[in-house]
């Protein structure tokens, strides 16, 4: 019998050790009003945002104060095309050691406003990532192709879709609100809620939303997210884009 309890047990103190070890925040809000320049975001050791990725030299990130949404300034990224020979186009702020954990919902929120009318194909705007050993950043992503929004996952899954027919496009040159709700599993038990605006346009149920050890492919991945970015987290696009995103919440909801 107390064989027994040992091994049941065991597991329970690798979870307990696991989630104490990759411990961190799980909510974080900015409107970037308290910033006078860019370099103010990844001061102070994570305390705000970790790092940049701007990954062209004629990429752009700076703090605004012409296009905000509220308290006087934003965060604006520009960001070229990306060629195929020097990798993806970046122009993004990075806060990493959070922990969203298996189980839980959470909640991105941020107002963006995409300037001018260009072709916006493969555009992405957020991603929530995991670090592991082997991979590079699984997680997912929310994307504009046809100037509509998606998710993508960086690990095998397909996309989530608008319904066919009742596809709503991203207004251009004003601020669009847009919130993503997911709930966390490594199994066929999370599910992924889309708004822009506060009208539901993505929908999806009994959805792996955590990625997973893939032999060879992906290994070391622990049952949660623990990086998020904003800004243009990749430009795929045929055109140079400019975005702004202003009052940004992350939160875990249950």
């Amino acid at each position: 019998m107390k064989t027994s309890y040992l091994f049941l047990l065991i597991p329970l103190q690798i979870a307990c050790n696991k989630e104490k070890l990759f411990d961190g925040p799980n909510n974080y809000a900015d409107d970037f009003s308290s910033y006078d320049n860019i370099n103010e975001l990844i001061e102070n050791e994570n305390e705000n945002w970790s790092f940049f990725q701007k990954t062209y030299a004629s990429n752009v990130l700076s703090i605004d104060t012409n296009i905000y949404h509220s308290a006087g300034k934003s965060f604006k990224s520009y960001a070229m095309p990306t060629a195929e020979a020097f990798g993806a186009s970046k122009a993004s702020i990075n806060k990493q050691f959070m922990a969203f954990w298996a189980n839980e919902t959470v909640l991105i929120e941020a107002w963006y406003y995409i300037e001018d009318t260009a072709s916006a194909n493969w555009l992405f705007l957020f991603d929530l990532e995991e670090k592991t050993n082997i991979g590079a950043g699984p997680g997912m992503r929310l994307a504009m192709v046809n100037n509509q929004l998606r998710v993508e996952h960086k690990y095998p899954n397909p996309d989530i879709l608008q319904l066919e027919g009742s596809e709503i496009n991203v207004p251009r040159n004003q601020w669009v609100n847009i919130k993503m709700a997911v709930k966390l599993s490594q199994e066929k038990s999370g599910n992924v809620k889309v708004w822009q605006d506060d009208k539901l346009i993505l929908h999806q149920d009994k959805w792996q939303t955590l990625p997973k050890d893939i032999l060879y492919v992906l290994q070391g991945t622990k049952g949660m997210y623990s990086q998020i970015e904003f800004g243009v987290t990749a430009n795929s696009s045929e055109n140079a884009m400019t975005v702004y995103v202003d009052d940004i919440a992350i939160s875990v909801i249950d």
